[in-house]
């Protein structure tokens, strides 16, 4: 039961990526309004369930690696061996996923991000989701002893590491920079610094 489980995983994984590789070659060769979602599962050759069924809507499409991202920032925070500073954990999957979003191959897709208003508004959903879902994970840790307002904040922080180190000139030090900041405002919502 547990190779036809795994077999089925695999099948669905893949129908899923090929799902979102043709939907982002379409948008990319015809412009993200030109195509609909009928476009993309007859080229995929899927029905427009299967489509539905893996993928909420049509900017989910052009975001399908959210959830993956969502995951790795929770747990940088959970999956911490005891005593590993947080910070420089956040600062890790930050850094790799401005890696991933300002490689040469990235370019075209932020062009049609930025040019598309349904795109942008969803990507400032999803990053808010994203750091609430941070929020939520600090919270949550004993070892983070702060307040909710404190987790919330710094998760905001960190999401928008994010957004503002890839619209910088030199994203890897952009990163570098923020983070001395997000560390020093962690530091002050310390637990003998609240008042």
């Amino acid at each position: 039961m547990t190779v036809q489980s795994g077999r089925r995983e695999r099948k669905k994984a893949a129908t899923r990526q090929k799902i979102a590789d043709t939907a982002l070659r379409l948008f990319l060769e015809r412009g993200y309004d030109a195509v609909g979602i009928r476009d993309v599962a007859a080229e995929a050759d899927v029905a427009v369930t299967t489509v539905f069924s893996h993928f909420a809507s049509k900017e989910a499409l052009v975001f399908e690696q959210d959830a993956d991202f969502e995951q790795r920032l929770a747990q940088a925070v959970t999956d911490r061996a005891p005593h590993e500073p947080l910070i420089p954990a956040l600062r890790h999957e930050i850094h790799a996923l401005v890696r991933h979003c300002t490689a040469d191959s990235a370019a075209p897709i932020w062009h049609m991000i930025d040019a598309s208003p349904a795109l942008r508004e969803y990507e400032e959903s999803m990053r808010l989701r994203h750091a609430e879902s941070l929020a939520t994970a600090l919270d949550a840790d004993p070892g983070l002893p702060r307040t909710t307002t404190a987790c919330r904040t710094i998760a905001r922080f960190v999401i928008d590491a994010y957004s503002l180190a890839r619209e910088a000139a030199e994203p890897e030090a952009a990163v570098d920079e923020i983070f001395q900041m997000i560390e020093a405002a962690w530091e002050v919502t310390g637990p003998s610094r609240r008042v």
